[in-house]
């Protein structure tokens, strides 16, 4: 009794330490304040939603925004690019000799395990020996390096659990290999593959070291802006609390769409079993 208790509560108090900050985020996004003060919401007439107003119609939120705008944009495009290369790299990984296999998932997990400044200063490195400019392909090749190595990761497990003997059966059958690719080992390592993509969204999201060294000056992303501004005032602008509050909501609302289906067909599933 006494120690279901104690990991009750030990679950209780890792879940507040998890999430006390973002609740805590969205509470102060209905605060308009520079400086974040508990005193402010024993007053009434603080609360209001000025800083959502602002963040779509001040000078500050219109350059959050298109931070926001850009960070979204290349967390999509290197998370795909990311995603078909990863899953190609995973197939022929696990298609290659055993000795090979290992050597090949041995190199995918160096990058991992290496520091990011490191791989943020050889690609800066590379770029300035070949001669080219730090533009958006520079930062996309950054942002690909950093997340290919997660998608391989994702994929790999669901190509060692899969029925590799329906793939052969099919290229018995007389079906390309190409074909076989596409209706056999496409379809059942799908989860890996949108767990890869995942993935990579959330790395290219939040990353600063490689976007800060292989991007243009031109091209800014939220972690970039949030560093400059609070170098330059000393302090984060309070509109980043109402856009990262309205990122928490939209990010409930996906996982709990997707937990919510998810449910559904194991549902089904098990009906049908």
């Amino acid at each position: 009794m006494v120690k279901k208790i104690f990991a009750k509560v030990f679950i209780y108090f890792m879940l507040l330490l998890m999430y006390a900050p973002i609740i805590l985020l969205i509470i102060f996004s209905f605060v308009d304040f520079d400086y974040i003060d508990f005193r402010q919401l024993f007053n009434g007439d603080v609360i209001n939603l000025n800083l959502y107003k602002e963040l779509f119609t001040g000078e500050d939120g219109e350059v959050v925004v298109q931070a926001f705008k850009n960070t979204l944009l290349i967390a999509i495009v290197s998370a795909i690019v990311s995603t078909i290369l990863g899953t190609f790299a995973a197939i022929g990984m696990f298609y290659s000799k055993k000795r090979m296999r290992k050597l090949y998932e041995l190199g995918g997990q160096i990058p991992i395990l290496n520091p990011e400044i490191i791989t943020a200063l050889s690609l800066t490195i590379l770029f300035v020996f070949v001669g080219i400019q730090f533009n958006f392909f520079t930062l996309l090749i950054g942002h690909v390096v950093l997340t290919i190595p997660f998608v391989v990761l994702s994929i790999l497990p669901k190509l060692k659990q899969m029925d590799n003997n329906i793939y052969e059966a099919a290229l018995d059958l007389g079906a390309k290999p190409s074909k076989a690719l596409r209706s056999i080992i496409i379809p059942q390592i799908l989860p890996g593959i949108l767990s890869g993509f995942i993935l990579a969204v959330t790395l290219s999201l939040d990353d600063y070291i490689i976007t800060a060294f292989t991007r243009n000056n031109s091209f800014v992303t939220l972690s970039t802006y949030v560093y400059g501004v609070t170098s330059k005032r000393g302090a984060i602008p309070p509109t980043l609390r109402a856009l990262t509050a309205i990122i928490v909501v939209v990010t409930l609302i996906v996982l709990l769409v997707i937990n919510f289906t998810s449910g559904k067909k194991d549902n089904k599933r098990g009906k049908r079993i």
